[in-house]
């Protein structure tokens, strides 16, 4: 028995599915897609569009933050609901005039208690996938404070965590020019796809400001169980945190090299050794 069915023809690379949750080798039934393949698919398109219009926890994850020890606050993006935030990218790019006073209120104490300006601002934004967001935000959130707190060069300020809701990944430039903050970083769910309605994306910006384009910016994406997981995304973080601040900038001018190796190994590399290309 090898549990296939009889009518149905297996795609030659069948066995590259173990590598992937990609939809490749679905084989075929005569001419058309095998039924289970179609099911699959309709199961997950169902998901992705599950998690677009998922409402935004923004209840729970404030709970969750004060366990933490943390304040946040709740706004609203410019969209007032959920059809005008898909048919206007544009409004979900701003605050709302209440969101936006209440968020001026907010950093006039804040920012008076602390003594000036916050290094970091973080704004947790439910964008096309709230879901991605409710699974990753707050352990992600949890994990890099704790890496900043062993920071050893300067130690970090974080301004009160802002919750939006109906908000695109611009949202978070609004955030933190309000609170001051000299970088933000915005954790919001990304566009689901088939296999993947629960992923959530990081960008970070340095001197955030409104009308800032995506060049301004770091992505950090596919955070998420079956992707990058928590630990790899704070690790990655927190680097490109660090970089921003100790140089000032984001974005085209800022490279991820936090995997990269630092010397070549001759002793690990013998045939780089023996060539002569590498000279010390």
């Amino acid at each position: 028995m090898t549990g296939r069915h009889p009518l149905v023809t297996t795609a030659p690379w069948d066995s590259l599915k173990r590598f992937t949750d990609a939809r490749i080798a679905l084989g075929r039934a005569g001419h058309s897609l095998p039924t289970q393949a179609h099911l699959n698919f309709q199961l997950a398109h169902a998901q992705a569009r599950d998690a677009v219009h998922l409402p935004f926890d923004a209840q729970g994850i404030t709970s969750a933050l004060h366990a933490m020890g943390l304040q946040s606050i709740s706004l609203h993006s410019a969209a007032p609901d959920r059809y005008t935030y898909l048919q206007r990218p544009d409004l979900g790019r701003r605050l709302s005039a209440a969101s936006l006073a209440q968020l001026h209120g907010a950093a006039g104490g804040a920012a008076e208690a602390d003594g000036g300006a916050f290094d970091i601002a973080f704004a947790i934004v439910d964008g096309l996938s709230a879901l991605a967001v409710h699974q990753n935000a707050t352990a992600l959130l949890g994990a890099t404070l704790a890496r900043l707190q062993t920071d050893a060069v300067q130690p970090w300020s974080v301004a009160p965590i802002a919750l939006v809701q109906q908000g695109r990944v611009a949202v978070g430039d609004e955030v933190g020019q309000t609170l001051k903050a000299r970088m933000v970083v915005v954790m919001i769910g990304e566009r689901p796809g088939l296999s993947s309605p629960d992923s959530m994306g990081l960008y970070i910006t340095w001197a955030p400001a409104v009308g800032l384009s995506d060049a301004q910016r770091n992505c950090i994406s596919n955070v998420r169980p079956a992707g990058l997981s928590v630990d790899a995304a704070a690790d990655k973080l927190v680097y490109l945190m660090q970089q921003a601040r100790q140089r000032r900038l984001s974005g085209v001018g800022l490279k991820d090299e936090s995997g990269a190796p630092s010397a070549i190994d001759t002793d690990a590399n013998p045939r780089i050794a023996q060539s002569g290309i590498w000279r010390a």
